[in-house]
């Protein structure tokens, strides 16, 4: 028998499973598709109509705006912070303690000039006297600006040790310039009784106040170094997340723009285009604003700030070793320990390797020629010679003056080395009377340091100076230009809401 095949109802069940949904006529008779299934899941979320999505894209736009003017301002404000912490408030006054050092050397050094000068007439005591009383009052406003910069226990305990260790040191002094007026001598040791209240004196100073006047020096440092860290980090930061808003925020803009073309059969949204185009300006502007922050700060702290600290300890470890020359004559006892201290400052300052005082001199007085960052040398001046430079023009004027400061170290030590030669020689008198030449020679070395100093102090004031100006008017652009762009994008939005609305 053969089967008879049925060739299924139009509309029937499908064979083996459930109905689809019926067809639905239109106006016209014809069938239309079945509606669409909700979408489900994390699509839910995603919009459905084309106003939805134009509300949705003009949302996500100003959302994208406020994050990067939020970003924008928090990275103003630490470029601000760190220029005001370093160049107007911790770091001069940092400098301004590091100086103590010097002061506090230099008092103990016209101490030692005015007890080894004696009653010589025209010996020069007066204006020793004269300059240790300077020191002493420079002295006592450095303590008070260190105490006024000291945000911890510790520092402020270190600040009033220095007071009190400080008038100590002031009371042993004058006992000793009193008892060497009782007893008056031409120039050269006093008597012993005057010897022994300065070994007081300077044994203190030596153990007590400068060690603590350093660590001072060191603490308050700490605090422009940790500024400069972490205000250049948070810069470099915001930076970043500029340049990562500012790219989202345009690839939105560009994004919607494209959408309005395709679904508006429009081929360019005016307002859209200029709000692009201001974010763009707004990102570039941005970026380049804080990059040069991070530099101004990198240079004020770097090529100004380090450099004056560490040539500021160059001169009041150069002015106490001048001192031990004046403790070898005047205190014959200890002439063995103030020569061996005397090596130790110099190789500080500059080292050079030697076993001993005629070794090193003889070391120092060889060519010291060098070309910048290879300089054949060590110590501060070591330092300050290898220390990197950008600028063609400041590192032609560190080299000239870097030089110039070598030439005159040179002949400081010349001068020790002569001096020593004539004690060893048994002419002590002779090398008392030298110490007038000497002194001269070690003054211009001290001006040519300062000279130096000067030279970082310009470059640290110029990049304050630029820091300054670098955020100038910030916290009013980005206010207004996100004012600007938020208007832009709205009024870009609006027609095609509204020409949405129209056409349904």
């Amino acid at each position: 028998m053969t089967a008879v095949q049925h060739a299924p109802r139009v509309g029937g069940p499908a064979p083996g499973g459930q109905a689809p949904p019926p067809a639905r006529r239109g106006p016209a008779g014809r069938l239309q598709p079945p509606p669409e299934a909700p979408p489900a899941g994390a699509a839910r979320l995603l919009p459905r109509t084309v106003a939805a999505r134009v509300r949705t894209l003009t949302a996500l736009t100003l959302v994208l705006l406020v994050v990067l003017l939020g970003v924008a301002w928090a990275a103003v404000s630490n470029a601000r912070e760190g220029v005001r912490v370093i160049g107007h408030d911790a770091g001069p006054q940092v400098v301004a303690t590091g100086d103590l050092y010097f002061q506090l050397t230099d008092m103990d050094a016209q101490l030692a000039n005015a007890l080894l000068i004696g009653d010589a007439a025209g010996g020069g005591r007066d204006q020793a006297l004269a300059r240790y009383d300077e020191n002493r009052r420079k002295a006592g406003d450095a303590l008070l600006k260190a105490a006024k910069l000291a945000d911890e226990t510790t520092e402020n305990n270190t600040a009033r040790d220095l007071l009190d260790a400080l008038a100590r040191y002031e009371r042993l002094a004058g006992q000793a310039l009193l008892l060497d007026r009782q007893t008056p001598h031409a120039s050269g040791p006093p008597s012993q009784r005057v010897i022994d209240l300065y070994r007081q004196a300077t044994d203190l100073m030596k153990l007590d106040l400068l060690p603590k006047a350093y660590n001072l020096t060191l603490d308050n440092g700490t605090l422009v170094r940790h500024t400069y860290e972490d205000k250049r980090s948070a810069i470099l930061m915001g930076r970043t997340g500029i340049l990562i808003t500012g790219l989202a925020l345009l690839a939105v803009l560009a994004g919607f723009q494209l959408y309005l073309v395709r679904r508006f059969r429009r081929l360019l949204n005016l307002p859209l285009a200029v709000a692009t185009l201001g974010t763009l300006v707004l990102v570039g502007a941005g970026t380049l604003m804080l990059s040069g922050q991070a530099d101004h700060l990198r240079q004020a702290k770097e090529e100004g700030f380090d450099s004056i600290l560490a040539l500021s300890r160059t001169r009041a470890i150069s002015n106490s070793g001048n001192a031990d020359e004046t403790r070898f004559l005047l205190d014959p006892g200890r002439a063995d320990a103030y020569e061996q201290v005397y090596l130790s400052k110099s190789q500080t300052v500059l080292y050079l390797k030697a076993g001993n005082l005629t070794q090193y001199n003889a070391a120092v007085q060889r060519d010291l020629s060098f070309d910048p960052g290879r300089a054949p040398f060590l110590g501060f001046l070591g330092t300050e010679a290898n220390r990197p430079v950008q600028s063609a023009e400041q590192r032609a004027q560190l080299t000239t003056m870097m030089n110039r400061v070598l030439g005159d170290y040179q002949k400081v030590q010349a001068n020790d080395r002569r001096m020593r030669d004539l004690v060893h020689g048994d002419q002590r008198d002779q090398a008392v009377a030298g110490r007038a030449s000497a002194a001269a020679d070690f003054a211009q070395y001290d001006r040519s340091l300062q000279g130096l100093i000067g030279i970082h102090q310009k470059a640290f004031d110029e990049a304050v100076k630029d820091g300054d100006g670098g955020t100038g008017g910030w916290y009013v652009i980005l206010p207004v230009a996100g004012l600007v762009i938020a208007v832009l994008v709205l009024a870009g939005a609006r027609p095609r809401l509204a020409e949405y609305r129209w056409s349904a």
